[in-house]
């Protein structure tokens, strides 16, 4: 029973390749020593099917991500030469202008795609230096003043981080910091505050950001997450529902904690890195 009961819990620690000696057992104790094991083998093969079809859907989405970007690039590029024609027709500069907008939120949607993607599957290149925490925030914050006017809201910022560095790749962790700030633009309801805080606790720089949400957001926070969900069910706004998953995969690959808490209508989200 003590070794049944061994290689249960081993199997419940993840351990799927732990098995029982059924030889040294007898009767229904060598009949339960069987199940077990072939209970480890079907998760086993649970596991490595599941792994298998999000690979096969991150392939896909790249490839077709790719596929897709060779003709939208012709069509960015028509549409910059027919800018550049002399057209005195007003309604048809209006089309032109329309096409370029679109042209390029689709490029934007191919890219977070891509992005997705690979940051899901850990298949990136990640430059590693001691950097200043605080100054990507700063300068992150500061390229989104007018966004921020243009929504109607107040940024209200707390920079208190000692001045400790943090261990990663600058240009992803500005990636992060730019995706949750523009999460706050697009949910965010206009005439509130959103409150951005960078304080040092215990070994770590944890960056928070607060807001009050348009829509309430009746869905947990794991699932903000996850690719492709958003918080505006009805899908009114722009966002592709990649912004928080790509944020979130690629604080993970740098060795960090993103957290999402949700309490009604108040979003949080928490970024935390370890002090170099």
């Amino acid at each position: 029973m003590n070794t049944l009961l061994e290689t249960s819990r081993r199997i419940e620690g993840g351990d799927l390749d732990a098995k029982v000696d059924v030889n040294e057992l007898s009767f229904d104790m060598k009949e339960m020593g069987e199940s077990l094991n072939s209970l480890g083998d079907g998760l086993s093969k649970a596991v490595e099917s599941s792994l298998r079809d999000e690979r096969t859907k991150a392939e896909l989405i790249t490839n077709v991500s790719h596929d897709i970007k060779t003709p939208l690039t012709s069509i960015i590029n028509y549409v910059d030469l027919l800018k550049k024609e002399d057209i005195d027709n007003e309604k048809a500069k209006e089309y032109i202008d329309v096409l370029e907008k679109k042209a390029d939120r689709l490029k934007m949607l191919i890219m977070d795609l891509i992005e997705a993607s690979k940051t899901s599957t850990g298949n990136i290149e990640l430059e590693y230096m001691k950097i200043s925490f605080s100054e990507l925030v700063n300068q992150c914050s500061a390229e989104y003043e007018d966004k921020f006017a243009e929504a109607g809201l107040e940024l209200v910022k707390n920079i208190n981080d000692e001045g400790a560095l943090i261990n990663v790749d600058g240009r992803r962790v500005f990636r992060i910091i730019d995706n949750i700030l523009n999460n706050a633009v697009k949910y965010a309801q206009p005439g509130t505050r959103v409150f951005l805080d960078l304080v040092k606790r215990d070994d770590e720089l944890i960056l928070s950001l607060k807001n009050t949400s348009k829509e309430m957001l009746n869905i947990s926070a794991d699932e903000l997450a996850e690719r492709f969900v958003r918080g505006d069910r009805s899908r009114n706004t722009e966002g592709s529902g990649l912004g928080l998953s790509i944020a979130r995969n690629l604080t993970e690959l740098q060795g960090g904690r993103f957290e999402i808490t949700v309490d009604g209508d108040l979003f949080k989200v928490d970024v935390a890195f370890p002090i170099a």
